[in-house]
């Protein structure tokens, strides 16, 4: 250990984070343990490259974005049967497995715990979770297979989410043969000046690398060997805070199979063109998402000779993928986003510190910085009060308000 420990101090100097044991001595056994082995597996060269990136400027992308061609589930007319008849096949051949995203805590709806677990107020009283639990069960009773379900949950809710799913039997689900739980990877949170900073237990302060890291979680935890195993070529990747998600659409696997695409996904039309959405796009000639601070107020507002706006088909992380893709995503790095946020801590003394605006850098991959490594990809538009009803924010837009009432209206309740 005494070497080991030596070790560890040469590298914290070598990236001057030698705070990181300020506190050691005065931690649990298990705690102690615990923070040796976070900071064995901190890539602080990445730490290190990723902080040095908060200095630099955005680049202009300006000129690297077009627009991306999309096919309107509205207008197929005669193609409906024919995607309809390839995807629903393809199901039933059991070729489809599930994702869904549930590492997120109810935070800013001002509730403790996994959002998944979230009551959004329906006289049922389910959760966000049961509720796409009912929507998997049905579509798997009307093919007449049992399409698998795998949960994505981070290091902050994974236990909590397990123990939600326990308590209700799994709603119908078969652990470890119809559903599984897999945690999404972690990275330390940074202050202004580059230090890493250390939670209220004493540990290193992390928080999860964003929907993007959902490829090499898959990967990492042999989520997708599981599906391989399972029969499953395709997978769905939605997430769990939309209480109308469709993750089984044969009209999507259809398109996606009978135009030899590796992947797929849904577009709603923008509401606005100020609406706080990223939209489909091409960035230099590949498949890509443009976020809405990414973009300039002349391209939100463009419009083509049809009146509509040349990017008004906005993502709703609802999207398909062949197995083969996911696995050679999760083998690449993507590129990490930066977000600037306020953040307690404790200070090298061991006092806690409760800032009064932001202080952190926290780094996420975004999901859809991945589809650059792909040649092409299907757009799929579809109704937003079909299949987009969002619990994002306590009150207002994307609300439980709103999505209680979409959830209703939809299905007449």
């Amino acid at each position: 250990m005494e070497n080991s420990m030596e070790e560890i101090k040469r590298t914290l100097e070598k990236y001057s984070q030698e705070h990181l044991l300020n506190n050691y001595e005065k931690l649990s056994d298990l705690n102690k343990q615990k923070l040796i082995y976070q900071i064995k597996h901190i890539d602080f060269e990445l730490i290190d490259s990723l902080y040095n990136r908060t200095k630099k400027k955005a680049e202009d992308i300006k000129n690297q974005i077009t627009p991306i061609e999309y096919i309107d589930k509205q207008k197929l007319n005669g193609e409906y049967k024919e995607f309809q008849q390839i995807g629903e096949k393809a199901i039933q051949d059991k070729k489809l497995a599930v994702v869904t995203m549930a590492g997120g805590q109810g935070t800013r709806l001002g509730y403790e715990g996994p959002k998944g677990t979230y009551d959004i107020g329906l006289d049922s009283h389910k959760s966000l979770f049961e509720l796409l639990a009912d929507s998997l069960k049905e579509q798997g009773k009307k093919y007449n297979v049992v399409i698998p379900w795998f949960i994505m949950t981070s290091e902050e809710n994974n236990a909590e989410t397990i123990e939600f799913f326990e308590k209700h039997k799994f709603f119908g689900f078969e652990e470890n043969k119809s559903i599984f739980f897999f945690k999404q990877g972690e990275l330390p949170m940074v202050d202004a000046e580059g230090k890493i900073l250390i939670g209220e237990d004493g540990l290193v302060k992390e928080a999860a690398d964003g929907h993007g890291g959902i490829y090499e979680a898959l990967v990492r935890n042999g989520m997708t060997k599981k599906m391989r195993e399972l029969g499953a070529e395709w997978l769905f990747i939605g997430g769990v805070d939309n209480c109308l998600v469709k993750m089984v659409d044969p009209i999507l696997m259809g398109i996606a199979i009978q135009k030899h695409v590796t992947a797929a996904g849904k577009s709603v039309v923008k509401a606005n063109p100020e609406e706080k959405v990223g939209v489909f796009c091409k960035r230099n000639g590949k498949p890509s998402v443009i976020e809405y601070t990414e973009i300039s107020k002349e391209m939100a507002e463009e419009k083509d000779d049809k009146c509509e706006l040349v990017y008004g088909e906005s993502h709703i992380l609802c999207n398909l993928f062949n197995i083969d893709a996911v696995e050679r995503m999760g083998k690449k790095p993507l590129p990490y986003h930066v977000a600037f946020k306020k953040e307690s801590y404790l200070d090298r003394y061991g006092n806690k510190v409760n800032p009064t605006g932001p202080n952190a850098y926290k780094f996420e991959a975004f999901l859809f910085d991945a589809f650059g490594e792909l040649d092409d990809m299907a757009i799929l538009r579809v109704k937003r009060e079909e299949e987009f009803a969002p619990v994002k924010n306590a009150t207002g837009i994307d609300s439980p308000e709103t999505a209680r009432e979409l959830y209703k209206k939809f299905y007449n309740l």
